[in-house]
């Protein structure tokens, strides 16, 4: 059991109250569905799954249920946006304020999915930076929906356990 590396007492009370409980990977869940939607600009997503090995596992039955919390959650938020291009379409989605993608870095990843076909989706969720980005073309090509989930999910299995195993090597190399 490595224990956490960081500490909770010293965090506010409110905060270290939802740590202990049982919504703690609620939470998690919910961090990761805005993640995987392309919401969560406060906080690069390369670190939610060190800091959350930090705060809430030692053990691996705890890390891999926060690796399964980070597959499920960034899922559904990738599939969320995915839907929303599917339906919406290019223009639509480019007029809302929430989506932060400009229309030249959109037609870089386009030309990603036009040439590669659905094998990018697993391929750039597994690779730093270009997470999710695949999500939006995909959408855009009307790529069916449980053929993206399945993708989608896999790329970020991959990205997460990598990140969990990098982490834990920190983790062990600090203690």
């Amino acid at each position: 059991m490595l224990g956490p590396a960081l500490q909770i007492a010293e965090m506010p009370q409110l905060l270290r109250d939802l740590l202990d409980s049982e919504y703690a990977f609620v939470a998690l869940l919910c961090v990761f569905v805005l993640e995987g939607a392309m919401l969560m600009y406060f906080m690069p997503s390369e670190a939610i799954v060190p800091i959350s090995i930090g705060l809430l596992g030692g053990t691996v039955p705890e890390i891999a249920a926060i690796i399964g919390v980070a597959v499920v959650g960034a899922t559904i938020g990738q599939t969320a946006l995915f839907t929303l291009a599917k339906r919406g379409g290019r223009e639509w989605l480019l007029e809302k304020r929430w989506f932060r993608v400009s229309d030249e870095r959109l037609a870089t990843f386009d030309g990603w999915f036009d040439r590669w076909g659905p094998l990018v989706v697993p391929v750039s969720n597994s690779l730093l930076f270009t997470r999710g980005m695949l999500t939006v073309p995909a959408g855009f090509a009307e790529m069916r929906t449980r053929q993206f989930v399945v993708l989608s999910a896999v790329g970020t299995l991959v990205f997460e356990s990598a990140l969990a195993a990098l982490s834990l090597g920190v983790i062990e190399w600090l203690l």
